[in-house]
């Protein structure tokens, strides 16, 4: 009797040390998995998430998994669906999604989510063959819009809309971004939409080839563009961006936003907004290097969570 006694005295002492050991090594309310929707592994969006996801392990003590998608509407999707707790999304998708319309409006509004901070613009990129000086020359050509539905695909058609153009002009082929370069390479297409901070690593890697090219927006249209649908900002591609493509270019960009799930519990969302401005190696595969508290508000027309608004109040 005294030996099972003694067993287990012992035993439940373990658990108390173990018990104690979760307290103190991860913050109060902390889930044991936390899943980041990102995007296609060739985009901005998974690199991106692997240095979150690795970041957030190191500091706070949990198992934190880079999820790839299909993007912005399908991490929509994974957040409604309770299969991530935190998501990469255009602001533009994430106030169609918040307020049920657009590509929203037969499933509704979904609520359930805050914005944490906008990290960096993303920037509306046409490219094309060298050979096509405009927008208005896609016109018969074969042109990737990007995946059905998705959000690359939503501002292909308002960008065509306002050159008052539409599929009807175009030879369209919905293929994700890694299909998309692939089909350039192999001369199956003539052009493709991506929406992506710049510089893009799969762009850069095909304009070393001296084929590509990237399109401007005009003012005009530009302007047309923006007044109908304010997510969107001017934008500039830098020359020397991307090799072999020597001048700039004028564009359009919306924000690549960090949310969150409403599951996600408020200290716990206080500890990633810390880490996701203070870490280095995140910053490293941001393309606007860290984020500063006034852009991280830029064009965020949804909810802040009330752990990112007091961080920004501070």
């Amino acid at each position: 009797m005294k030996k099972y006694a003694a067993v287990l005295c012992a035993l439940t002492a373990v658990a108390v040390l173990l018990v104690t050991y979760q307290m103190v090594g991860r913050p109060r309310g902390l889930p044991v998995k936390i899943r980041i929707a990102t995007g296609g592994e060739s985009g901005v969006y998974h690199a991106y998430g692997d240095a979150l996801a690795d970041a957030l392990e190191r500091q706070m003590n949990v198992t934190v998994t880079a999820i790839p998608s299909g993007g912005s509407v399908d991490n929509i999707h994974l957040l409604r669906n309770g299969r991530a707790e935190l998501a990469f999304v255009q602001n533009d998708i994430m106030t169609y999604a918040y307020n049920g319309t657009n590509l929203f409006s037969t499933e509704g509004a979904f609520k359930d989510f805050f914005a944490v901070a906008a990290l960096y613009p993303e920037t509306c990129q046409i490219v094309a063959r060298r050979g096509i000086d405009g927008i208005t020359e896609l016109k018969g050509r074969r042109v990737s819009v990007g995946h059905e539905g998705s959000g690359t695909e939503l501002n292909a058609l308002q960008i065509l809309e306002a050159y008052n153009m539409s599929y009807s002009d175009i030879e369209v082929d919905h293929l994700s971004f890694a299909a998309s370069v692939a089909a350039f390479k192999e001369g199956r297409i003539d052009a493709f939409f991506c929406t992506a901070g710049v510089p893009t690593p799969a762009i850069r890697e095909l304009s070393a080839g001296g084929e590509a090219r990237i399109l401007n927006v005009g003012d005009a249209h530009a302007h047309s563009l923006i007044s109908v649908y304010p997510y969107y900002s001017r934008q500039t591609i830098p020359a020397g961006a991307y090799p072999k493509i020597g001048d700039e270019a004028e564009t359009v960009a919306v924000k690549a936003t960090l949310v969150a799930s409403g599951s996600l519990d408020k200290e716990v969302v206080a500890e990633i907004v810390k880490i996701l401005f203070e870490s280095e190696e995140v910053a490293k595969v941001s393309p606007s290097g860290k984020i500063d508290r006034e852009s991280a508000v830029e064009g965020v027309l949804i909810p802040l969570h009330p752990a990112a608004e007091a961080f920004f109040r501070k």
